[in-house]
Order: structure tokens, then C-alpha cells, then sequence
């Protein structure tokens, strides 16, 4: 897999947002992605040093209109930790 296709997009949540002065970075990838294949294209993507991921499946919940019903897209979020050592991703540079 390219790395364009591991990482789908950034998560900009509060909660995300608190964790980049840790170095702790929230991604939505692709739901059949590993966490060496995560690693492998954070570091490509952006030329840091990965320490550690996290990842989380979250079901897609059950949403109704009138009568009938459906379920929301499943997702996977990544949670990624650079070294310390490492610089910080430019993108999320000015959330802070």
C-alpha cells in the first residue's frame, strides 16, 4: 500500500488537538492498515520518527430517518506518538 492510501485524513478534534504538544498525532486510515504499515507511511508522509501507534476501531453507529434505517461508514483512527527527538508535523504546527 502507498502511503496515501494508509492515511486517509487528520482528525481535528479538541481532543486530538491536546495531545500535539505531547507529539501525539489522530489519523483516520485505511480499516485493513497494521500498525507497522501506519508507522511505515507517518514516516514517509512526513519525514518524523515514530515511537508508537495506537489504533482504534469504531463501528458505524445505527442513524434513522422516518422508517427507515442505516448504518453510518465504520472507521479506523490511528493514534501516533513521534520520539522525542523528532520534529513536528508542519500541518498540525498552527492548531497549537
Amino acid at each position: 500500500m502507498l502511503p496515501e492510501d494508509v492515511i486517509l485524513k487528520p482528525v481535528l478534534t479538541e481532543k486530538a488537538t491536546d495531545g500535539i504538544a505531547d507529539k501525539r498525532y489522530t489519523f483516520v486510515v485505511a480499516k485493513t492498515a497494521n500498525k507497522t504499515q501506519i508507522k511505515i507511511a507517518v514516516e514517509a508522509m512526513f519525514n518524523v520518527r515514530v515511537k508508537q501507534v495506537n489504533t482504534v476501531n469504531r463501528p458505524g453507529k445505527l442513524k434513522r430517518m422516518g422508517r427507515n434505517e442505516g448504518y453510518t461508514p465504520a472507521t479506523k483512527k490511528a493514534i501516533v506518538t513521534l520520539t522525542q527527538d523528532s520534529k513536528a508535523i508542519e500541518f498540525f504546527s498552527a492548531l497549537q
